[in-house]
């Protein structure tokens, strides 16, 4: 019993934090009354939600096209469509999957299975997300600016300086990696318009979202609390970000967007939901994907 607590303590902790933040969120909800949120549920316009898909669908291209520029710079022939096809497999294994199997390791076993080099496959992973968190430090002065408008001490002493802390370690811990495309200025310049192309549609879902709703709140406002959000859940304390994503963009919008916490749940949960149906696309190359990991466990022992 000793090891296997040993073995899963860190899913143990995600675990506990993915309850604990959703338990924080039903609190919030029931302080502001029972039938709140199903009423705000009822308010979303069909056709924005579904323009909301369109756009986190095209955001999710825009990753894909950023990975696949890293690959093609390093020398793996690998098409457009493969990388699609990884990148959304991936995506669908961490919404479904998170506890066991995260979306970058199915990305490069993936990868692997299609015959490129481990090595560079596993560079380009780390770069990827490197840049992506480098497209996202640049919106966060959008969030920053609003927050240090809110007269918490807290938020300013200690959230702010952790967010920053948290760049500056992952920058330091994947400089390595990342230098194969510091000689190919070009793929890192494409690379990081890709990610802008995946931020700018990530941030009009939930614009739209919130369209939706009968609420306007700033595009500007939106990108800002939303690479906010993005910051805190890089934090593992939670599985995929799991009610800490939630808690945290609810915060957000009742605190600077001028919603209900019933009406930023509401955005909030839709924006969970967005991300799991543009991810469902990657359930058709999991089970190939699966079956070589599993082979490959299995003659390793």
């Amino acid at each position: 019993m000793s090891n296997w607590l040993r073995e899963n303590r860190q899913t143990i902790v995600r675990a506990f934090g993915s309850i604990l933040a959703l338990s924080l969120l039903i609190v919030l909800l029931e302080e502001e009354g029972d039938g709140k949120l199903f009423s705000a549920l009822r308010r979303v316009s069909i056709g924005y939600f579904l323009v909301a898909i369109v756009a986190l669908t095209i955001s999710r291209l825009f990753a894909a096209a950023r990975w696949y520029i890293l690959l093609k710079s390093a020398g793996v022939e690998i098409s457009f469509f493969r990388s699609i096809m990884l990148t959304f497999t991936g995506n669908f294994s961490s919404n479904f999957l998170p506890t066991t199997i995260g979306g970058d390791v199915v990305r490069l076993a993936g990868a692997m299975q299609l015959g490129y080099d481990r090595a560079i496959c596993v560079a380009s992973l780390i770069a990827d997300r490197l840049i992506g968190l480098a497209g996202m430090s640049v919106a966060l002065p959008l969030g920053l600016v609003p927050v240090f408008s809110i007269n918490s001490g807290i938020s300013q002493s200690i959230a702010i300086p952790a967010l920053f802390q948290k760049g500056l370690d992952f920058t330091k811990r994947t400089f390595e990696s990342f230098s194969i495309w510091m000689k190919k200025p070009f793929a890192l310049s494409a690379s990081l318009l890709a990610t802008f192309g995946n931020m700018v549609f990530i941030y009009f879902s939930v614009y739209f979202l919130l369209i939706g709703i009968d609420h306007y709140v700033s595009y500007w406002l939106v990108a800002g609390l939303y690479t906010l959000t993005y910051f805190v859940t890089l934090f593992p304390i939670s599985i995929n970000g799991l009610g800490v994503q939630e808690l945290s963009m609810t915060f957000l919008l009742t605190q600077l967007g001028g919603l209900s916490p019933s009406e930023s749940a509401t955005v909030a949960l839709l924006t969970r939901l967005l991300f799991i149906i543009t991810s469902l696309p990657g359930a058709f190359f999991l089970p190939s994907i699966l079956a070589t990991m599993n082979e490959k466990k299995m003659k390793s022992e």
